[in-house]
């Protein structure tokens, strides 16, 4: 494909991974600082791509630079992701392709504060403990999971994930799009 073939292609590409995430164009130009209408130009084709924007736009999609622009294959199967801290919380994604399920290892520190606030979304949620324990209010069950200690569950059912201590907390998570919008993103 010629470089005008591979620039028409970023459009559409930048389109799918938008709607895989499931995020309007008003969310990533927040996440982004990229303008609803540049946005919507680009995804059309109206406006051609550059590294200005592909920078931010791959970084928001959690994909590398290259599968924007749908280059050839390096080989190179290792993810490296950046840690992205949320509420104190450190997510380090272990997935590479948006939309659909997302795997992350979540290191939670001591909660200051462990009274709980229970939350729901659409969604199931699977955590598994890896290292400390874990508290998990679910419903009316209050449970402590411990290393090797698994948990999947419905997020419709009203829930609180924390950190009762004495250390910090590392647990390998998988979330739909609603969780990982509801545990990674604003």
């Amino acid at each position: 494909m010629d470089d005008e073939g591979v620039l028409a292609a970023v459009g559409p590409r930048l389109r799918q991974l938008r709607l895989e995430r499931e995020a309007t164009l008003t969310y990533l130009a927040e996440e982004t600082g990229i303008s609803v209408s540049t946005l919507s130009r680009l995804e059309s084709g109206q406006r051609k791509p550059t590294l200005e924007l592909l920078l931010p736009l791959a970084r928001a999609h959690r994909v590398a630079l290259d599968e924007l622009v749908d280059a050839p294959e390096t080989g190179d199967p290792r993810i490296r992701s950046k840690p992205v801290v949320r509420h104190g919380r450190t997510f380090i994604s272990l997935t590479r392709r948006p939309g659909g399920l997302q795997s992350f290892k979540m290191v939670m520190p001591v909660e200051k504060d462990p009274r709980p606030t229970l939350q729901t979304h659409e969604g199931y949620e699977w955590l598994y403990v890896l290292s400390g324990k874990v508290r998990l209010v679910l419903g009316s069950r209050d449970l402590v999971l411990e290393p090797g200690e698994v948990a999947e569950f419905d997020t419709r059912t009203p829930h609180w994930i924390g950190n009762p201590g004495p250390t910090p907390a590392e647990v390998l998570a998988i979330f739909g799009p609603q969780g990982e919008r509801m545990h990674v993103r604003s």
